[in-house]
């Protein structure tokens, strides 16, 4: 097999790996995040799970990957493969290429988590132009025109989880008060149901609970989906995207949270023509899939 990659998808609650050959999957893995030990104990991981998905596919399919593609949480110096700063992981100014280049000997290539799942999508969506939200551990986005993933005059565009849509609300990791990520995210779902039951239910229990008609769970996910219709509507109005592509974690409550998510946005949204709202092509493993093909396409 020629021309397959390893990538990962180094995530604030999971870390996953897979071998791709374009989008497809040949291989796949996920292993916990260890960020309650320390940012130290993430890198250690993520350099474990690329030594181990190396060797995996070079017993697989008898020759090493071409490439190492990494999608990473956070702040990231794509130029330098660096990762500069993740709120929820505590780390700052990690040299990822260099690490991973030295325990795997493959080229490398880093970019941000949200970035490379827009360009999975970019990639294999007849849309041009839309906003991806991701809403899973936290909240982010990344806004695609003509087909390009755009990166802003400091490689933050799309930021939307740090908009605020509630005064007053949860503390933000950045520091401020009822944004978007605070709100909405699945943690901020988890937050919510045990400020209101004392229970500690994750995010997929939560929507679970809500789906049987359960009063307590049925609140929070009616709370969450006008709080993240909220955001939506306000970055839309801005950015004017075709279409609002919804993928991450959460989203794989599927139209459970799309429609009463459609619905909520189409009130908000004042302008003529809403953006379609649809979910992710590849579900939560849209950034691994992007950055397997940004490997393939650096090694072009």
């Amino acid at each position: 097999m020629t021309g397959y990659v390893a990538a990962l998808d180094i995530g604030g609650t999971t870390i996953k790996s897979a071998l791709h050959h374009g989008v497809t999957t040949t291989a796949h893995h996920r292993r916990p995040t260890p960020r309650q030990l320390g940012p130290e104990a993430v890198v250690a991981a993520v350099l474990d799970e690329a030594r181990a998905l190396v060797e995996h596919g070079t017993a697989r399919h008898g020759t090493p990957p071409a490439a190492l593609g990494v999608a990473c949480l956070g702040m990231v110096d794509e130029h330098t493969g660096t990762a500069v700063a993740s709120s929820a992981i505590g780390w700052h100014d990690v040299p990822l290429r260099e690490l991973l280049a030295a325990a795997t000997g493959l080229p490398v290539t880093v970019t941000n988590d949200l970035r490379a799942a827009a360009h999975a999508e970019a990639r294999t969506r007849d849309d041009d132009d839309f906003l991806f939200v991701a809403v899973g551990t936290g909240i982010g986005g990344a806004i695609v025109t003509g087909g390009d993933v755009r990166t802003g005059a400091h490689q933050r565009a799309g930021e939307i989880g740090h908009l605020t849509v509630h005064q007053g609300g949860y503390r933000c990791g950045c520091g401020a008060h009822g944004c978007l990520e605070a709100e909405a995210s699945a943690s901020a779902v988890a937050r919510r149901h045990h400020a209101a039951t004392g229970g500690q239910a994750t995010a997929r229990d939560v929507a679970r609970l809500a789906a049987t008609g359960d009063t307590a769970a049925a609140a929070v996910w009616q709370t969450t989906v006008s709080r993240l219709a909220t955001g939506l509507s306000m970055a839309a109005t801005l950015l004017d995207p075709g279409v609002v592509v919804v993928g991450g974690g959460l989203s794989l409550a599927g139209e459970q949270l799309l429609g009463p998510l459609r619905e909520a946005f189409e009130r908000r949204f004042r302008m003529p023509r809403p953006p379609r709202l649809v979910l992710s092509t590849h579900g939560d493993e849209s950034a691994c899939v992007g950055a397997a093909l940004m490997a393939l396409e650096a090694r072009a």
